[in-house]
Formats: structure tokens, sequence, C-alpha cells
């Protein structure tokens, strides 16, 4: 590609800017140029190197000029029930595109909930930290209010404390507290510090405890308070800058 006729300090990797631009995580931003989506300035991107500038160059992906927001865009939703969370549904179903507030900018989730679980999901177009909040190596933590059915003994909570054995492989440890107990249904909190599919049901299934609802109350620093369902709220400043400081991000430049 033509690079831009002055470069300057203020030059920085493609993919970064992608993912600053919401568009992608870096390393899905690479995937794109890998896939000959991207132009920089009319020119097909072949070099996963390359550099832009910013306020200079025009960056398209899939020929839809992209840019950086210099304020991004930081929203929790209390998810209902019968929800997808994606944009699109070819099924037509209800989704979380339908719940989204108009703030002028193209917000995606972080992660997902199952159609049929409830709680905390966040909503942003800063495409590098939602990256880091759903790579497991950074370890934020997720909380949930699991109602079962049957009467979960000390010794099966026991067992997902110390990780419980999927079809994919151990879970991690999780942190896990009886807070009703029934006959017939009980209520558990459980804090996982991954994101696998259906992971919370797929846990208390596998120990003999089928999950009869599922509510995410906490997604690292992030909870709800009296948010009414289906509703959103932007973050606050505190909040926003906690949640940054969760994924490792507080140091970074914008």
């Amino acid at each position: 590609m033509t690079p831009s006729p002055n470069p300057t300090s203020s030059e920085e990797r493609i993919n970064k800017f992608l993912a600053r631009a919401g568009v992608s995580s870096r390393r899905g931003a690479e995937e794109l140029i890998s896939a000959g989506r991207v132009r920089v300035n009319g020119n097909l991107v072949t070099e996963l190197g390359t550099k832009v500038v910013p306020d200079h160059d025009v960056v398209e992906v899939d020929g839809v000029a992209v840019r950086v927001c210099a304020d991004r865009r930081y929203v929790v939703l209390n998810k209902p029930a019968g929800y997808v969370s994606t944009l699109k549904d070819p099924q037509g179903r209800p989704t979380v595109a339908e719940l989204m507030p108009e703030t002028g900018h193209r917000l995606f989730n972080v992660g997902r909930l199952d159609r049929d679980t409830t709680g905390v999901l966040l909503l942003t177009d800063d495409g590098e930290l939602a990256h880091r909040l759903m790579h497991p190596r950074y370890h934020v933590s997720k909380e949930y209010l699991a109602t079962v059915a049957g009467r979960p003994s000390e010794a099966t909570l026991a067992l997902v404390r110390h990780g419980v054995e999927l079809d994919d492989g151990l879970t991690r440890p999780a942190e896990v507290t009886a807070e009703r107990l029934g006959d017939t249904t009980s209520v558990v909190r459980l804090v996982i510090r991954e994101g696998r599919k259906r992971q919370v049901r797929r846990m208390l299934a596998a120990v003999g405890h089928r999950v009869l609802a599922l509510h995410r109350v906490r997604f690292g620093p992030i909870e709800l308070g009296d948010l009414p369902l289906g509703e959103t709220r932007a973050l606050s400043d505190a909040e926003t800058a906690a949640l940054i400081a969760s994924a490792g991000l507080e140091g970074r430049e914008d």
C-alpha cells in the first residue's frame, strides 16, 4: 500500500487503530487484513505491520470508512430473557441491538449471554477493551446467581470450587456459595474467570443440578445497581476507569 505522505510520530499499527475504532480486536483486525477486507487511502493492505496516521489516512473495512472517536461509549444493559446477544439474527429472534441506546456510536456487546440468561451485558465501541475483557488471560471475573433444581450439598459445591471436568476440559476453580437451599430448588452464587459457552449451566449440570434460571449480577467491577430489566445506563467515570483498570489498560495511550 502507499504510505502516508507525511509520516509522523502519531503513526500506529493498523491493527491497533482498528481495535480502537471498535471494528474488532487486534487479532481480529489481522484476520480482516489477511482476508483482503482492509484498504488505506484506497490501497489494499497486505502487510500486518502497516502503519497509519489516524488523523490523515482514510481506512476502510469492506468499503466503509472507519474512524476512532475521541469519546468512547461504555454502557451496561440489564438483559432480559428471550433476547440473543447478537446484532442480527438469521432466525428473526429479538436481539440486544433492539435494546441499545441511540448514542450515535456503533456499539457492540462484550461477550454474550445465553438467550434465557438475564443481567449484566456490557456495550461499547472500545474494541481493545472488549478484547481484553473477553480474553481468559486477564481473569476478569463474572458473578452469577443460579436457580437450580434440587439441593446441592457442601461436597457438591466443593467440586465446583475445585473445577469441573467438561467435554472441553477442566474448568478453572470457581467461587461458589449457597444463597438459599430448598428441597426442590436452590439458589447458588458463582464467580468465574473464564467464558466458555454456557459454562455455568454446564458446570452445575455436570454435578447433578440443572439450572432453571441464570442471572449475571456483575462483570468485573460493573454491577447492575437498580437498573430495570431491559434498560441501559452509561457507566460513570469511576466505573469506566475501574473497568479499564481491570483489563490492564489504565496506562494506554488514546
